[in-house]
């Protein structure tokens, strides 16, 4: 047992001696407080959602404010089936300040932007900057509007109604969805008329990732009956984003689509933030009768990454098609959640998700199908596997499904977790091709179906780099042990 130190008394004024100094042991620096796992540190207050509606109409205000009361007053996750797997312990947001509210702005091009090849529009935002917002004479000249959600409201204040206070435009069970409609600081509109076809795609491009700074953003597609279009949507890391050790950052954005009947559209999003970003993303697509929704995500950036997606297949014969990618290194962590809900008949739905794991990343992929009593004719499926490539790498799958009409051509779910396929490994190997290679080549592969599905070339190389990159700089990562046979 250690001596308990004995008390030592000096005059007044005596200085400190080798004794006392060893007697008055060193003060140990203050522990953080402890966290409950699905405790979210970034507030937000009744004054910044007044701040924002001080220049807008009335319905607006009146939108943020009943999703401010939402906001209070729900958990980070309804679903009970999930709540375990709710972990914000690493979201360090509490120092975190929004930007200012957008200012109104009609559509022009800025300097510095100019438009990517083989695109018909950009929209350029970086942080509470509009960077440009350019859209071709010939999409112009058929009614295409491509603008911010400001510059809709001053251009078109029936238009920004419809779209902006639809109920129905974010899950009103999502704490961070309500989050994103009550204190949205920028915004971006695409509309397209009925029967316009674009055949070149739109790139929407957010840079976000300041120290110490949140962007709340909402995004809304609105196609008209028969309207076709393709998006790509960038998330990248702004000039100012700081790395791991830096203040942390917050985005938030919702993606909101209306699909009218016979409507087509194609969305890539290529999400790349900086390690000391937290996002926070809410997508949810209302698809009408014979529309066509093609999803292709891939989750590469962030420190944390909560996304939900959300399928309304309202209309009879509509459909939706998407895949998800995450390739996670170091202790990020990647939240996924997607919910396809069938209600018209003869409705279909395939749904893909797939996470690479390197390091101690984790990753959750929650799939939900619901087949409504009015779904007769319903097909649908929801897949989701992972590839853990280290010892420490962590993927859940939960897939379910809910079926109220038995009447359905196909319902069904399936899911893996596990390392490398060994088959796989002794086939390229065999080949002459060395180990290291082959686990690329195995990854990547596993990880094309979204590469492939993105629409503007350019962006499909930068994303196959950035693949390349990040398997590069985690090559030297311990390859996971596959269990001996039973």
């Amino acid at each position: 047992m250690s001596p308990v130190p004995r008390e030592v008394t000096l005059p007044a004024g005596a200085p400190p001696t080798q004794a006392t100094e060893a007697a008055a042991p060193a003060a140990r620096p203050a522990r953080a407080p402890r966290r409950a796992a699905n405790e979210l540190t970034f507030k937000l207050d009744q004054a910044t959602v007044a701040a924002y509606a001080g220049s807008e109409p009335d319905w607006l205000t009146a939108d943020r404010q009943t999703a401010f009361g939402r906001y209070e007053t729900q958990p980070v996750e309804s679903n009970q089936l999930y709540t375990t797997y709710v972990d914000l312990r690493t979201a360090n947001l509490a120092d975190v300040v929004a930007w200012d509210a957008a200012v109104p702005s009609a559509a022009t091009a800025a300097s510095g932007a100019s438009l990517p090849s083989g695109a018909a529009g950009l929209a350029a935002i970086a942080e509470n900057r509009v960077e440009g917002v350019i859209l071709d004479d010939e999409s112009r000249a058929a009614g295409v509007i491509l603008d911010t959600v400001a510059g809709v409201l001053a251009r078109d204040p029936e238009l920004a109604r419809r779209l902006l206070a639809e109920p129905s435009s974010l899950p009103d069970d999502d704490k961070l969805a309500q989050l994103t409609r009550a204190a949205w600081n920028q915004g971006l509109v695409l509309h397209v008329p009925a029967g316009i076809r674009l055949e070149r795609p739109i790139v929407l491009r957010w840079q976000a990732g300041e120290p110490g700074r949140a962007l709340l953003t909402r995004t809304i597609i609105d196609l008209g009956e028969g309207a076709s279009a393709s998006v790509v949507e960038e998330l990248l890391p702004s000039t100012g984003a700081g790395g791991r050790t830096a203040a942390q950052a917050l985005f938030t954005g919702s993606l909101e689509i209306h699909l009218a009947a016979g409507a087509e559209l194609a969305v890539a999003s290529i999400q790349d933030l900086a390690e000391g970003t937290v996002a926070f993303q809410h997508r949810q697509a209302e698809i009408g009768e014979s529309a066509t929704l093609r999803w292709a995500l891939a989750q590469l950036g962030g420190r944390l990454v909560r996304s939900r997606v959300d399928n309304r297949l309202s209309g009879d014969r509509s459909s939706v098609e998407q895949v998800e990618i995450v390739f996670g290194a170091n202790d990020q962590l990647f939240d996924l959640t997607s919910n396809t809900r069938h209600i018209g008949r003869d409705t279909t739905g395939n749904l893909l998700s797939k996470a690479a794991l390197l390091d101690a990343t984790r990753s959750y992929m929650k799939g939900l199908i619901i087949i409504e009593p009015t779904a007769i004719g319903t097909d649908s499926f929801l897949g989701e596997f992972g590839m853990n490539l280290s010892k420490q790498a962590r993927a859940v799958a939960i897939p379910s499904l809910e079926i109220d009409q038995p009447d359905c051509r196909r319902a069904m779910h399936s899911s893996a977790v596990g390392p490398i396929d060994e088959t796989q490994m002794f086939y390229l190997e065999s080949r002459g091709i060395s180990p290291e290679d082959a686990r690329k080549f195995i990854v990547l592969g596993f990880l094309e179906p979204v590469v492939a599905r993105v629409p503007l070339v350019a962006a499909q190389d930068r994303l196959r780099e950035l693949l390349e990159s990040k398997w590069d700089a985690g090559a030297l990562a311990e390859p996971a042990v596959t269990a001996p046979a039973a």
